[in-house]
């Protein structure tokens, strides 16, 4: 299969919003830098796209102006360890954006990011109906999600 490369479009900020990402992640990195010619459509000198890694997955933020915005329908979704990493993500990535419900937030160039803790799945879709509604209705009251209080609830405490 072919590799699949997102390509995040910003109006300007392309090159800023990769710096922040790479400044977030582990393993991450600015591995190309594109700029517009002559030719246009932006002005000559100005960056066009960034290629960038975030622990190996590669992306592309390109600058091609503010015709297209971010919104819910695409979001990026990133699966932590512990609640520690679901804390870390949080903090960076909500600064100065929005955070919202279930683990969703948008960060400050206005891209949705899901953060939710492994085995999220299992709690919601547990095998008994109680439980996995008791995990649900905890998830459904949250922001961030709380394991800790996420696993007390399907376990019924």
């Amino acid at each position: 299969m072919p590799r699949i490369t997102p390509n995040l479009w910003f109006d300007t900020q392309g090159k800023e919003a990769a710096e922040f990402y790479v400044s977030i992640f582990p393993n991450s990195e600015i591995t190309d830098v594109t700029y517009y010619g002559e030719a246009g459509p932006g002005p000559a000198g100005t960056v066009l796209t960034v290629n960038f890694s975030l622990d190996g997955r590669d992306f592309t933020a390109i600058n091609g102006g503010p015709a297209f915005t971010f919104d819910e329908a695409i979001s990026l979704l990133i699966e932590c360890k512990d609640q520690a990493e679901v804390d870390y993500y949080w903090e960076k990535l909500t600064d100065g954006g929005q955070e919202a419900q279930c683990g969703w937030l948008k960060d400050k160039y206005g891209l949705s990011w899901q953060v939710c803790p492994e085995g999220m799945e299992a709690a919601l879709n547990d095998p008994d109906p109680e439980r996995a509604n008791r995990g649900m209705k905890a998830m459904l009251g949250m922001v961030k999600i709380d394991i800790a209080a996420l696993q007390a609830a399907a376990d019924g405490d």
